[in-house]
C-alpha cells in the first residue's frame, strides 16, 4: 500500500525490541454454527440469523443495523440529557423567535449567528446557514418564528445526513472483522474502545481486544479490566514498549485463526503533529493488512468533545495519514460545543459512528443525526 504524502516526511524513529504478545482467555459463550451448505451458515440465536461472509445480508451488515436499530429505542432519551449544554447555549434562538416580526430580522440573524458560534458550529457552516435563512425570509418563504427555527434544524439535518450519511459500521464480509481506534492522549480510546466491545458482545458477537498501547504503562491495565467487565479476550505485549504493530498483528492472527468475528484494536495516544509517532500507525495499519487483506475494515479516531473546533486540526493529520472512516465524538455531555460534531463533518465529509454523552458503560452511543438535531434545538 503507497504511503500518504505526508507520510514522506516523517523520520522513523527506533523501538526497543519486540516482546512476544500474551494471551490472557477470559471466554465468552460460543455461538454455533450449523453449516446447512457449503456456502450458508445459520447462527443459533435469537438475536441473528446469519449468512455466509460474501453474501451482502451477511452477518456484519446485520451486525451494524442491528446497533442502529435497537439504540433508537433509546437514543432520544440520552441525548436529550447528553447535549444539555449545549441545548442551554441554543436556547436564546427560541426566545428570539418567539416574538419575531420582519423589521427585526437582522438583529435576530445576528444573534443567532452568535448563539450558533459560541457553540462552535464554526464561521463557514453559521454563515452559510444564517445567510440562507435571510434569503428566505426576505423571498416570503418563512413567514413564522417556527418556520424559521424548522429551516434551521433543516439546514443542520442536511449537513449531517448528506456529507456523513454512512454512519453504520462498516465490516465487510471477512471475518476477523478489524476496528482500529486511534486519537490524541486523554481523549478517551480505551474507554472507547471498551464500551464498544460491550455493544457489540452484547449483540451476540465474538470480541477479541488487543492491547496496541503500548507506552502507556496503565494502558494494558485499563484494557484487561474492560476485558473482565466485557468477558472478552485480550491479547497483550509481555514487556513494556513492545511494538505496537507486532502486538496487533499477533491479536488478528489469532482473531482469524480461532475464528473471532470482530478484533478490536487499541492505539497509543499521539499527538497529530508528532509525525514519528503518527508513521507508526501506518506500521500498524500495515501489519494488520498482512493477515487480513482488506482489513481494518474501520478506523476510528476519537475525538474529546470539550475541544470542540480545535479537534479539527487533528481529524485532518490522522485523517492524511491512516485514512479515518468514522469519528467517536466523546464527553459531549460536559460539553458546550456540540456544533463542533456539525463542523467536523462539514468540513472533512467523515460520518460521525458514535457519540459518548455520559460514564455509563451504555453511553456510547451510535450516531443519529435526527435525534441529535431535535436534541441541541429542542
Amino acid at each position: 500500500m503507497a504511503s500518504s504524502p505526508l507520510s514522506r516526511k516523517f523520520i522513523t524513529t527506533s523501538r526497543d525490541s519486540i516482546s512476544t504478545p500474551t494471551v490472557i482467555n477470559r471466554l465468552s459463550p460460543p455461538i454455533f454454527l450449523s453449516v446447512h451448505s457449503p456456502t450458508t451458515a445459520v447462527l443459533h440465536s435469537s438475536k441473528f440469523k446469519c449468512s455466509a461472509a460474501g453474501s451482502e445480508t451477511g452477518f456484519f451488515t446485520k451486525l451494524g443495523r442491528l446497533i442502529k436499530e435497537k439504540a433508537k429505542k433509546d437514543v432520544e432519551k440520552i441525548f436529550s440529557g447528553g447535549f444539555s449544554k449545549t441545548r442551554d447555549n441554543l436556547a436564546v434562538i427560541d426566545e428570539l423567535l418567539l416574538y419575531w416580526n420582519l423589521s427585526d430580522t437582522d438583529r435576530v440573524l445576528d444573534e443567532l449567528e452568535e448563539a450558533l458560534l459560541v457553540s462552535d458550529f464554526g464561521p463557514k457552516i453559521t454563515i452559510k446557514i444564517v445567510e440562507s435563512l435571510r434569503d428566505d425570509i426576505y423571498a416570503g418563504k418563512l413567514k413564522s418564528g417556527t418556520e424559521i427555527k424548522d429551516a434551521l434544524k433543516k439546514s443542520v439535518l442536511d449537513i449531517l445526513t448528506k456529507k456523513g450519511a454512512k454512519t453504520e459500521l462498516r465490516l465487510g464480509f471477512r471475518k476477523p472483522a478489524v476496528i482500529m481506534i486511534v486519537g490524541v492522549n486523554g481523549g478517551g480510546k480505551t474507554t472507547s474502545l471498551g464500551k464498544l466491545a460491550h455493544r457489540l458482545k452484547s449483540e451476540g458477537a465474538t470480541i477479541l481486544l488487543a492491547a496496541g498501547d503500548t507506552f502507556r504503562a496503565a494502558a494494558s491495565d485499563q484494557l484487561e479490566i474492560w476485558a473482565e467487565r466485557t468477558g472478552c479476550e485480550i491479547v497483550s505485549a509481555e514487556k513494556e514498549k513492545a511494538k505496537a504493530s507486532s502486538v496487533l498483528s499477533q491479536a488478528v492472527k489469532k482473531g482469524k485463526e480461532q475464528g473471532y468475528d470482530i478484533v478490536l484494536c487499541d492505539t497509543s495516544g499521539r499527538l497529530h503533529t508528532n509525525y514519528s509517532l503518527m508513521e507508526e500507525l501506518i506500521l500498524c495499519k500495515k501489519a494488520i493488512a498482512k493477515i487480513v487483506p482488506g482489513a481494518p475494515n474501520e478506523i476510528l479516531l476519537v475525538l474529546d468533545g470539550t475541544t470542540g473546533l480545535n479537534m479539527l486540526p487533528q481529524a485532518r493529520e490522522f485523517n492524511e495519514v491512516v485514512g479515518i472512516t468514522g469519528f467517536i465524538l466523546t464527553k459531549l455531555d460536559g460539553s458546550a460545543r456540540g456544533g463542533c460534531v456539525v463542523s467536523v463533518v462539514d468540513e472533512l465529509g467523515i460520518p460521525v459512528k458514535f457519540v459518548g454523552v455520559g460514564e455509563g458503560v451504555e453511553d456510547l452511543q451510535p450516531f443519529e443525526a435526527e435525534a441529535f438535531v431535535n436534541a441541541i434545538f429542542s
